[in-house]
């Protein structure tokens, strides 16, 4: 195994946009450890000069150059990161420029544009589709089921709620759930609460044996999460999709990003902010 490298994530806020960019560049060195640190409201010269100091005394320690990834719109605090002890990776520098000559127009250089409160309107309907999904979680609250975009369905533990929480967040989807019983997997039919909203639903399914794995984290030994009960949910639960043909995917070997981005594509929905 290579020596562990030290990678930072700088940024004037969160530091949301360059570790997801930079942490997707490094899933491309997946034989390489890394040893990562996020450093966000970098903000200020003074600030920019601190975290200089830090990257080049762990460069010092580690004996390797550490790899930086800043998204800083000031100048003058991106020229205090541009660093010899470490290989830097400015992600505005290296596309705005390109962007501003295409378009003819100077960029705002405005910070926070990409996770800040800029759009109060757009940041409240979020905030109502997470409430939204909250509220209707794990079949709580079967009431304003019409309001939902979607109504994810599927055996207890195979990711509805993660993943309802994460539609509601990134993309302002209302995504109900409702987890089916052992009694509505015994009825031929959809469960009664669910049959006006048939259009709406989109069904998880998951291989037994991670269900399996999954449940005995928190309730071994018991026949909710015995093999056989495992494997008997989700045949009954995939063979109820068939039958009223409703859309579902595995979420065994997904991400909640993949996940979601699945239904997004299959259900044919948007973002809505």
């Amino acid at each position: 195994m290579p020596h562990r490298r030290s990678a930072f994530f700088v940024s004037d806020r969160t530091g949301i946009t360059a570790e997801a960019m930079g942490s997707t560049l490094l899933t491309q060195f997946d034989m390489q450890e890394f040893k990562r640190e996020t450093i966000p409201y970098i903000d200020t010269v003074e600030k920019a000069a601190e975290v200089a100091q830090k990257i080049c005394t762990r460069a010092a320690s580690d004996h390797h150059r550490p790899l930086l990834f800043t998204s800083i719109i000031n100048p003058e605090v991106r020229a205090h990161l541009k660093l010899d002890c470490a290989l830097s990776i400015d992600f505005f520098e290296s596309f705005i420029g390109q962007i501003e000559n295409e378009l003819g127009q100077k960029a705002a250089q405005t910070i926070g544009k990409a996770h800040g409160l800029i759009n109060e309107e757009r940041y409240d309907h979020r905030i109502e589709a997470v409430n939204f999904s909250l509220n209707h979680d794990d079949g709580i609250k079967l009431k304003d089921l019409e309001e939902a975009d979607v109504i994810l369905v599927g055996v207890s533990r195979s990711g509805k709620t993660p993943t309802c929480l994460y539609l509601a967040l990134q993309y302002g989807i209302k995504a109900a759930n409702y987890p089916l019983t052992p009694e509505d997997l015994g009825c031929p039919t959809l469960p009664k609460s669910l049959l006006p909203y048939r259009n709406k639903i989109f069904g998880l399914t998951i291989d037994p044996l991670r269900l399996h794995n999954i449940r005995s984290e928190r309730r071994r030994d018991s026949t909710y999460a015995s093999m056989e009960n495992c494997r008997s949910e989700v045949n009954e639960a995939e063979s109820m999709f068939r039958q009223h043909a409703i859309p579902f995917i595995s979420t065994t070997h997904k991400s909640i990003e993949e996940i979601s981005t699945t239904i997004l594509h299959k259900a044919g929905l948007s973002r809505r902010f």
